[in-house]
Formats: structure tokens, C-alpha cells, sequence
């Protein structure tokens, strides 16, 4: 590589670098110093997470986004990468462009805008889909939303808002496999569905655990649709309802910033954990031979 095509690179990837250390690194590590002292800056040890660890809102904030995560990632995983092998060989060209674009336009709405939008749907006074919702046994909204149904409620804003441009993805991982595997894969009497099972579905499994690191750092960081719903009842939800829910009520309501840290640091260390465990198991940044 030229000295020149080297700097370019520096070049290309500074503005990253530099957005990364403003609103990545730097406030990481002023959470870091914020969880580790007090309100007076002296050091303090673990003083701050235990202390968050012991509030009677921990526990549960974290058990229902736990519940949220397990239906968000069975569902979105599941779901994306089996329409996305439909797509791929079980559609004509231009349908499949079509439906591609239809899954990818919720996406395009920013997240307060879908849940305002799921505000309205899930309202059986005023909703388009009423009948449904009464025939479920919802007659009002409070019912909808309450706390037991809370983590589906949840799931559908968030595949309906993200699935579409996961299964673009899956759509376009699953073009890269060559024609000749998929053809031999045939010839020894692969139908569709072991085709996708055994071989499309295991060629794609880097971009199935690159989708599930996503999803879950995302899923964990669960705030605005809690908090639109909270507002939108009138507070009849816990205003603590998620980590992240619980981190801002300490911050903004207890002038507590030193142990609103330590609850993002335990996201933090909670997802790093995850993810490199998926890392490990799928190989996602082996380079092949």
C-alpha cells in the first residue's frame, strides 16, 4: 500500500475517530470516574453499585428487559432471516425488490415518530385495527398496556421498526453465497427448506451474530418507547420500568448522577460480556484462509 493511499485512509476514517472519542470514548470515561466516587469526588470503590444493586427497582428493570430481549432476538432472528431466505429463492425479482423496500419503510421513521405511531394503533377508541384489538378482550388502552403485556408491546414496536432493514441485510448476505453451492446443494437432493437449513442459513451466520450484537446492545438500551408510554398513560407505568429508565430517574429526579453511572456501566459490562461471547462462538472477525 502507497504512502499516499495510507493517508488517505487516516483521512477517510479521522471524522469517525473523532466522533467516537466526543461521544464515545470521553463520556465513557467520565461515567467511569462518575460510579467509582461521590457527589464530592472522593473515591468510593464499589460503594456505587452496590448501592444501585440494592435499590428495589433494580431487580426488576433489568427481569423485564431480560423478558424483552427473549422475545426481541427469538423473534427477530426467526423471523428476518426466514423471510429473507423466502425472499431470496422463493420470489420473482421484482416482487422481492418491492417487498424489500415495503420492509424497509418503518425504519426510515425516526423512534419517537414510530411510537407515537404505535400510540395511535394500539388505542382500541381511535385504532384501525379496533376490532382486532377488542377482539383480543382490549376495550381500552390502559388494558393494552398493561404491565403483564408491556414486553410484547415493546417487541412489535421494535421489530416493526427494525426488522425491515435486518432482512435488506440477511437478504444481501445470502446473494453472497455462490450459485455452484447452492446448485450442488440441490443436485445431492437439498429441498428449499434443508437448502436454507443446512446451508444458507450456517454460510450467513456471521451477519446472524453481527444482527444478534446489535440487537441486543439496542434491546438493553430500551428508553424512549417506556418512556412515551409512560407519559402517554399518565403515569400508570413504572417510570422505572427499564435500566435505562431507572438510570434517568436517579440522574434527573434524585440529582443522583454518581449512581445512574454505575447503572450504565453495568449495561455497559453487560453487553461487552455478551457480545463477546457471540464473537467467540461465530467466528465473526476470523479472517479465512
Amino acid at each position: 500500500m502507497s504512502l499516499k493511499s495510507g493517508r488517505a485512509g487516516y483521512f477517510f476514517v479521522s471524522g469517525y475517530v473523532v466522533l467516537l472519542l466526543a461521544f464515545g470514548i470521553v463520556p465513557t470515561g467520565y461515567a467511569f470516574y462518575l460510579a467509582f466516587t461521590n457527589d464530592r469526588g472522593q473515591f468510593t470503590g464499589l460503594n456505587q453499585f452496590i448501592k444501585v444493586i440494592g435499590d428495589y427497582r433494580f431487580g426488576p428493570a433489568f427481569a423485564h428487559v431480560a423478558v424483552y430481549l427473549v422475545l426481541w432476538l427469538a423473534l427477530l432472528l426467526v423471523l428476518t432471516v426466514g423471510i429473507a431466505v423466502v425472499l431470496r429463492g422463493r420470489m420473482r425479482p421484482g416482487l422481492s425488490a418491492i417487498l424489500r423496500f415495503l420492509y424497509y419503510v418503518p425504519g426510515a421513521l425516526a423512534g419517537v415518530a414510530s411510537v407515537l405511531v404505535w400510540l395511535f394503533m394500539l388505542d382500541p377508541s381511535i385504532s384501525p385495527a379496533s376490532g382486532l384489538l377488542q377482539a383480543l378482550g382490549f376495550d381500552t388502552f390502559s388494558q393494552v398496556i398493561a404491565p403483564a403485556n408491556l414486553p410484547l408491546v415493546f417487541v412489535l414496536i421494535a421489530f416493526w421498526t427494525g426488522a425491515g432493514g435486518w432482512i435488506v441485510v440477511m437478504y444481501g448476505a445470502l446473494n453472497n453465497i455462490p450459485d455452484e453451492i447452492l446448485e450442488a446443494a440441490r443436485i445431492d437432493g437439498a429441498g428449499a427448506w434443508k437448502s436454507a437449513l443446512f446451508v444458507q442459513i450456517p454460510m450467513i451466520g456471521r451477519w446472524i451474530a453481527y444482527m444478534a450484537i446489535l440487537a441486543f446492545a439496542g434491546g438493553t438500551q430500551l428508553f424512549v418507547e417506556p418512556q412515551m408510554l409512560q407519559t402517554a398513560s399518565l403515569g400508570r407505568l413504572d417510570p422505572a420500568w427499564s435500566p435505562n429508565q431507572l438510570a434517568y430517574v436517579l440522574a434527573f429526579r434524585y440529582g443522583d448522577f454518581n449512581g445512574a453511572a454505575a447503572v450504565s456501566l453495568i449495561l455497559l459490562v453487560l453487553g461487552l460480556v455478551c457480545a463477546g461471547v457471540l464473537v467467540r462462538r461465530s467466528g465473526l472477525f476470523k479472517v479465512d484462509a
